[in-house]
Protein backbone atom coordinates (compact mmCIF):
# COMPACT_ATOMS: atom_id res chain seq x y z
CA UNK A 1 0.00 0.00 0.00
CA UNK A 2 2.34 2.62 0.81
CA UNK A 3 4.95 1.52 -2.06
CA UNK A 4 2.06 3.65 -3.74
CA UNK A 5 1.51 6.24 -2.47
CA UNK A 6 4.43 8.39 -3.80
CA UNK A 7 2.40 7.63 -7.17
CA UNK A 8 -0.85 8.79 -5.65
CA UNK A 9 0.60 12.08 -4.71
CA UNK A 10 2.06 12.21 -7.73
CA UNK A 11 -0.96 11.68 -9.68
CA UNK A 12 -2.95 14.76 -7.50
CA UNK A 13 -0.29 16.99 -8.51
CA UNK A 14 -0.47 16.34 -12.26
CA UNK A 15 -4.28 16.27 -11.91
CA UNK A 16 -4.60 18.98 -9.68
CA UNK A 17 -2.26 21.07 -13.08
CA UNK A 18 -3.93 19.96 -15.95
CA UNK A 19 -7.47 19.54 -14.82
CA UNK A 20 -7.42 22.52 -12.79
CA UNK A 21 -8.48 25.21 -15.01
CA UNK A 22 -11.17 22.89 -16.30
CA UNK A 23 -13.06 23.37 -12.45
CA UNK A 24 -14.71 25.60 -11.19
CA UNK A 25 -11.87 27.76 -9.21
CA UNK A 26 -11.83 31.01 -8.48
CA UNK A 27 -8.27 31.40 -6.92
CA UNK A 28 -8.42 35.46 -7.32
CA UNK A 29 -11.86 35.85 -5.80
CA UNK A 30 -11.94 38.00 -2.96
CA UNK A 31 -14.37 37.58 -0.01
CA UNK A 32 -14.26 40.27 2.41
CA UNK A 33 -15.67 38.03 4.64
CA UNK A 34 -13.12 35.44 4.56
CA UNK A 35 -10.31 37.28 5.79
CA UNK A 36 -7.78 35.22 7.53
CA UNK A 37 -11.15 32.81 8.29
CA UNK A 38 -9.99 29.46 9.11
CA UNK A 39 -10.45 25.93 7.52
CA UNK A 40 -14.65 25.73 7.78
CA UNK A 41 -16.87 23.67 5.84
CA UNK A 42 -17.38 26.28 3.23
CA UNK A 43 -13.52 27.11 2.64
CA UNK A 44 -11.55 23.79 2.97
CA UNK A 45 -8.57 25.35 3.69
CA UNK A 46 -9.49 28.72 4.97
CA UNK A 47 -8.94 32.35 3.58
CA UNK A 48 -5.85 34.36 2.79
CA UNK A 49 -5.07 37.95 3.70
CA UNK A 50 -7.59 39.18 1.06
CA UNK A 51 -10.19 36.51 2.08
CA UNK A 52 -9.29 34.15 -1.47
CA UNK A 53 -10.14 30.42 -1.03
CA UNK A 54 -6.30 29.16 0.02
CA UNK A 55 -7.25 25.72 -1.55
CA UNK A 56 -8.31 27.25 -5.09
CA UNK A 57 -5.21 28.97 -4.77
CA UNK A 58 -3.18 26.02 -4.09
CA UNK A 59 -4.57 24.13 -7.17
CA UNK A 60 -3.49 27.21 -9.35
CA UNK A 61 -0.33 26.95 -7.51
CA UNK A 62 -0.09 23.44 -8.83
CA UNK A 63 -0.16 24.62 -12.19
CA UNK A 64 2.71 26.98 -12.11
CA UNK A 65 4.76 24.57 -10.06
CA UNK A 66 3.76 21.56 -12.52
CA UNK A 67 4.52 23.60 -15.19
CA UNK A 68 8.11 25.05 -14.55
CA UNK A 69 9.17 21.95 -13.41
CA UNK A 70 8.48 19.72 -16.03
CA UNK A 71 9.69 22.74 -18.74
CA UNK A 72 12.61 22.77 -16.88
CA UNK A 73 13.45 19.23 -16.98
CA UNK A 74 12.76 18.82 -20.45
CA UNK A 75 14.66 21.64 -21.69
CA UNK A 76 17.64 21.47 -19.20
CA UNK A 77 17.81 17.48 -20.12
CA UNK A 78 17.91 17.59 -23.68
CA UNK A 79 20.03 20.06 -23.99
CA UNK A 80 22.77 19.05 -21.59
CA UNK A 81 22.22 15.18 -23.07
CA UNK A 82 22.92 16.35 -25.94
CA UNK A 83 26.14 18.24 -25.34
CA UNK A 84 27.50 16.10 -22.97
CA UNK A 85 26.96 13.35 -25.63
CA UNK A 86 28.27 14.78 -28.27
CA UNK A 87 31.08 16.19 -26.14
CA UNK A 88 32.21 12.53 -24.92
CA UNK A 89 32.10 11.47 -28.37
CA UNK A 90 33.60 13.66 -30.56
CA UNK A 91 36.94 14.08 -27.92
CA UNK A 92 39.36 16.54 -28.42
CA UNK A 93 38.85 20.27 -28.15
CA UNK A 94 35.00 20.12 -28.11
CA UNK A 95 34.84 18.13 -25.08
CA UNK A 96 37.60 19.88 -23.58
CA UNK A 97 35.96 23.30 -24.40
CA UNK A 98 32.94 21.43 -22.70
CA UNK A 99 35.08 20.98 -19.61
CA UNK A 100 35.50 24.21 -18.98
CA UNK A 101 32.02 25.54 -19.53
CA UNK A 102 31.04 23.17 -17.25
CA UNK A 103 33.52 24.29 -14.56
CA UNK A 104 32.37 27.88 -14.67
CA UNK A 105 28.93 27.44 -13.78
CA UNK A 106 29.91 24.72 -11.32
CA UNK A 107 32.18 27.35 -9.76
CA UNK A 108 28.59 29.43 -8.57
CA UNK A 109 26.30 28.09 -6.42
CA UNK A 110 23.34 26.73 -8.35
CA UNK A 111 20.74 28.42 -6.67
CA UNK A 112 22.72 31.95 -6.34
CA UNK A 113 23.57 31.99 -10.33
CA UNK A 114 19.50 31.40 -10.70
CA UNK A 115 18.66 34.63 -8.73
CA UNK A 116 21.09 36.58 -10.54
CA UNK A 117 19.82 35.27 -13.89
CA UNK A 118 15.71 35.53 -12.76
CA UNK A 119 17.05 39.27 -11.70
CA UNK A 120 18.64 40.12 -15.01
CA UNK A 121 15.94 38.19 -17.29
CA UNK A 122 12.86 40.11 -15.40
CA UNK A 123 9.90 38.50 -12.85
CA UNK A 124 8.15 36.04 -14.31
CA UNK A 125 7.39 32.12 -15.40
CA UNK A 126 8.51 32.25 -18.78
CA UNK A 127 12.39 33.67 -17.68
CA UNK A 128 11.79 31.80 -14.63
CA UNK A 129 12.19 28.81 -16.59
CA UNK A 130 14.76 30.14 -18.66
CA UNK A 131 16.96 30.72 -15.92
CA UNK A 132 16.66 27.20 -14.29
CA UNK A 133 17.10 26.02 -17.65
CA UNK A 134 20.48 27.73 -18.09
CA UNK A 135 21.64 26.58 -14.14
CA UNK A 136 20.16 23.00 -14.55
CA UNK A 137 21.86 21.33 -18.11
CA UNK A 138 25.03 21.02 -16.17
CA UNK A 139 23.95 18.26 -14.14
CA UNK A 140 22.44 16.32 -17.48
CA UNK A 141 26.21 17.20 -19.29
CA UNK A 142 28.43 15.75 -16.63
CA UNK A 143 26.17 12.61 -16.27
CA UNK A 144 25.67 12.11 -19.87
CA UNK A 145 29.76 12.73 -21.15
CA UNK A 146 30.15 9.65 -18.26
CA UNK A 147 28.30 7.47 -19.26
CA UNK A 148 29.24 8.33 -23.24
CA UNK A 149 32.96 7.76 -22.24
CA UNK A 150 31.98 4.15 -20.98
CA UNK A 151 30.15 3.28 -23.78
CA UNK A 152 31.67 4.63 -27.12
CA UNK A 153 34.59 1.81 -27.19
CA UNK A 154 31.73 -0.64 -26.92
CA UNK A 155 31.92 -3.43 -29.95
CA UNK A 156 28.34 -1.73 -31.54
CA UNK A 157 29.76 1.65 -31.69
CA UNK A 158 32.91 0.01 -32.90
CA UNK A 159 30.63 -1.79 -35.38
CA UNK A 160 28.59 1.05 -36.52
CA UNK A 161 31.45 3.29 -37.53
CA UNK A 162 32.97 0.46 -39.42
CA UNK A 163 30.16 0.57 -41.46
CA UNK A 164 30.41 3.99 -42.52
CA UNK A 165 27.48 5.38 -39.71
CA UNK A 166 27.49 9.64 -39.50
CA UNK A 167 28.49 10.96 -36.21
CA UNK A 168 24.47 11.99 -35.15
CA UNK A 169 23.67 8.36 -36.26
CA UNK A 170 26.01 6.65 -34.10
CA UNK A 171 25.42 9.37 -30.79
CA UNK A 172 21.43 9.42 -31.03
CA UNK A 173 20.94 5.74 -32.14
CA UNK A 174 23.90 3.56 -30.39
CA UNK A 175 25.01 6.13 -27.59
CA UNK A 176 21.93 8.29 -25.88
CA UNK A 177 19.76 5.08 -26.41
CA UNK A 178 22.41 3.34 -23.80
CA UNK A 179 22.26 6.44 -21.21
CA UNK A 180 18.91 7.36 -21.01
CA UNK A 181 18.25 5.17 -17.64
CA UNK A 182 20.78 6.79 -15.47
CA UNK A 183 19.62 10.49 -17.03
CA UNK A 184 15.80 9.31 -16.07
CA UNK A 185 16.85 9.44 -12.86
CA UNK A 186 19.11 12.38 -12.80
CA UNK A 187 15.79 14.19 -14.32
CA UNK A 188 13.35 12.28 -11.36
CA UNK A 189 15.38 14.22 -8.62
CA UNK A 190 15.81 17.38 -11.08
CA UNK A 191 11.86 17.78 -10.91
CA UNK A 192 12.31 17.60 -6.99
CA UNK A 193 15.25 20.57 -7.05
CA UNK A 194 13.47 22.70 -9.35
CA UNK A 195 10.11 22.61 -7.67
CA UNK A 196 11.93 23.85 -4.34
CA UNK A 197 13.90 26.65 -6.56
CA UNK A 198 10.58 27.62 -8.12
CA UNK A 199 9.05 27.78 -4.89
CA UNK A 200 12.34 30.32 -3.41
CA UNK A 201 12.38 32.19 -6.32
CA UNK A 202 8.74 33.10 -6.19
CA UNK A 203 9.31 33.69 -2.30
CA UNK A 204 11.35 36.31 -3.31
CA UNK A 205 9.23 37.64 -5.88
CA UNK A 206 11.13 36.44 -8.66
CA UNK A 207 8.57 33.71 -10.20
CA UNK A 208 5.08 34.25 -10.61
CA UNK A 209 3.73 37.40 -10.20
CA UNK A 210 0.07 38.38 -8.92
CA UNK A 211 -2.55 38.23 -9.11
CA UNK A 212 -0.65 33.85 -10.20
CA UNK A 213 -0.66 32.05 -7.50
CA UNK A 214 2.36 29.85 -6.85
CA UNK A 215 3.26 28.16 -3.57
CA UNK A 216 6.27 30.61 -3.20
CA UNK A 217 4.40 33.85 -3.15
CA UNK A 218 1.43 32.03 -1.53
CA UNK A 219 3.84 31.55 1.84
CA UNK A 220 5.74 34.89 1.42
CA UNK A 221 2.14 36.21 1.81
CA UNK A 222 1.07 34.20 4.25
CA UNK A 223 4.67 34.37 6.37
CA UNK A 224 3.20 38.05 7.79
CA UNK A 225 -0.12 36.53 9.04
CA UNK A 226 1.50 32.85 10.82
CA UNK A 227 0.58 33.72 14.14
CA UNK A 228 -2.96 34.63 13.43
CA UNK A 229 -3.71 32.29 10.38
CA UNK A 230 -0.73 29.98 10.22
CA UNK A 231 -2.94 27.87 7.46
CA UNK A 232 -1.85 30.31 4.97
CA UNK A 233 1.73 28.82 5.15
CA UNK A 234 1.01 25.17 6.39
CA UNK A 235 -1.14 24.89 3.20
CA UNK A 236 1.69 25.55 0.41
CA UNK A 237 4.73 24.21 2.56
CA UNK A 238 2.73 20.92 3.34
CA UNK A 239 1.84 20.72 -0.82
CA UNK A 240 5.64 21.19 -1.83
CA UNK A 241 6.96 18.67 1.15
CA UNK A 242 4.41 16.25 -0.24
CA UNK A 243 5.61 16.47 -3.69
CA UNK A 244 9.14 16.67 -3.37
CA UNK A 245 9.06 14.00 -1.05
CA UNK A 246 6.94 11.73 -3.17
CA UNK A 247 9.61 12.71 -5.96
CA UNK A 248 12.18 11.69 -4.19
CA UNK A 249 10.97 8.38 -3.07
CA UNK A 250 9.93 7.34 -6.81
CA UNK A 251 13.62 8.72 -7.85
CA UNK A 252 15.11 6.34 -5.52
CA UNK A 253 12.89 3.68 -6.48
CA UNK A 254 13.94 3.98 -10.37
CA UNK A 255 17.75 4.17 -9.01
CA UNK A 256 17.27 1.00 -7.69
CA UNK A 257 15.34 -0.61 -10.35
CA UNK A 258 17.90 0.34 -13.27
CA UNK A 259 21.10 -0.10 -10.97
CA UNK A 260 19.81 -4.00 -10.21
CA UNK A 261 18.95 -3.94 -13.95
CA UNK A 262 22.27 -2.62 -14.63
CA UNK A 263 23.86 -5.19 -12.10
CA UNK A 264 22.13 -8.24 -13.91
CA UNK A 265 23.09 -7.09 -17.17
CA UNK A 266 27.27 -6.47 -16.43
CA UNK A 267 27.56 -10.10 -14.57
Amino acid sequence: MTRWLPIAVLAVWAGAALVGPLLPLEPSRVTLDALLQGPSPGLWLGGDELGRPVLDRLVAGARVSFFVAVSVVVLSGITGTLLGATAAYLGGRVDSTLGRIVDVFLAFPGILLAIALSALLGPGVFNLVVALSLVGWVGYARLARAQVLSIRQRDHVLAAEALGAGRARIVFRHLIPLAVAPLLVEATFGVAAVIVAEAGLSFLGLGAQPPTASWGSMIREGSRYMLVAPHLVIAPGMAILLVVLAVNLTGDRLQDRFGRRTGRAGS
